[in-house]
């Protein structure tokens, strides 16, 4: 069962077992699908093959990159870094970033919406 197919996140919660067999891999191209949407996120699952890449680019909303399979090249602004599953990025709106597959990749894209007028702040890092 795919997100689409399940009731409105007020009312359930939303289980993917396996993100990677959710977003298959090609040997050539890239595979976008929107995996959740509601009023506050909206969450892209991508596929890469090898060497394939998002040019650099803005997003008008704050995201958040997971990768979930396979090794990516990130450019955040002026730094570089490379991202392998477990890495977690959080980048503010407009912030010029690109994305290039080293190897076959899964990655999730999660677009935060703008807070609503008195919505909680988000809790400080400790790190």
């Amino acid at each position: 069962m795919t997100a689409t197919d399940m009731p409105p996140a007020e009312t359930s919660a939303t289980v993917f077992g396996d993100l990677a067999a959710e977003l298959p891999l090609s040997e050539d191209g890239t595979l976008s699908r929107v995996l959740y949407r509601d009023d506050r996120v909206r969450v892209v699952g991508f596929s890469f093959a090898a060497g394939e890449e998002l040019t650099e680019h803005t997003s008008a909303l704050p995201v958040i990159i997971q990768v979930v399979q396979g090794r990516l090249d990130l450019v955040l602004g002026d730094r570089k870094t490379q991202a392998v599953p477990g890495t977690w990025v959080h980048m503010p709106a407009r912030m010029p970033h690109s994305v290039y597959a080293v190897e076959p990749s899964v990655m999730l894209l999660t677009m935060l919406v703008a807070d609503r007028p008195g919505a909680p702040a988000a809790p400080a890092s400790d790190g």
